[in-house]
């Protein structure tokens, strides 16, 4: 984030490096926002990744707390340009058990989904050592699974959801269950 280009140079050069070693792979980017940057999103698209990812981490009310250098509204924005300008599949993820309320849980993937976002990952957030943020609930395991088939009835294409669920877990599970992915 402190590069001028928020990194997506950086991004774009491994991507193009990754397909030119083994050009059959399927390249998953987890980037930050590029602080709205959409010629940097486009850097990242263009570099040959086959999904673009980019977390939301969690619901608006909590983003002044969680992500403090970030933006709702802009996140939403792009993940909204990467899936209308990208002909790769888009995905986010967010954090459960921090505080937030089963409607504004909702509301989030609703907002993600809105974007034509393609898949999700839900996980609990378990509090990093060092850091002060703690753990408000943990979630269990039958919540994830109804978050699970909500998310499903929102529209999404593929959604990994539950407690140890990370944005990549089993990332090529995901990928490779949907037809929307090719190398």
């Amino acid at each position: 984030d402190d590069l001028s280009d928020g990194g997506a140079n950086h991004y774009t050069e491994v991507v193009q490096a990754i397909k030119y070693a083994v050009p059959s792979v399927i390249v998953e980017v987890l980037t930050p926002d590029f602080n709205g940057s959409t010629d940097a999103v486009m850097s990242v698209i263009r570099s040959g990744a086959n999904v673009f990812s980019h977390n939301m981490e969690t619901v608006e009310r909590l983003y002044p707390a969680i992500r403090p250098l970030a933006s709702y509204q802009r996140s939403l924005k792009i993940l909204a340009f990467a899936a209308r300008e990208a002909k790769i599949s888009v995905k986010s993820g967010f954090m459960v058990g921090l505080g937030e309320t089963e409607e504004e849980v909702l509301q989030l993937m609703t907002d993600i989904r809105k974007t034509d976002c393609d898949f999700l990952t839900i996980g609990q957030y378990l509090k990093p050592k060092g850091l002060p943020l703690k753990v408000t609930e943990y979630i269990y395991p039958d919540t994830f699974e109804i978050l699970k088939i909500k998310a499903f009835d929102i529209g999404f294409k593929n959604v990994a959801s539950g407690p140890y669920v990370r944005s990549s877990y089993r990332a090529g599970e995901m990928i490779h269950s949907t037809s929307s992915v090719s190398p």
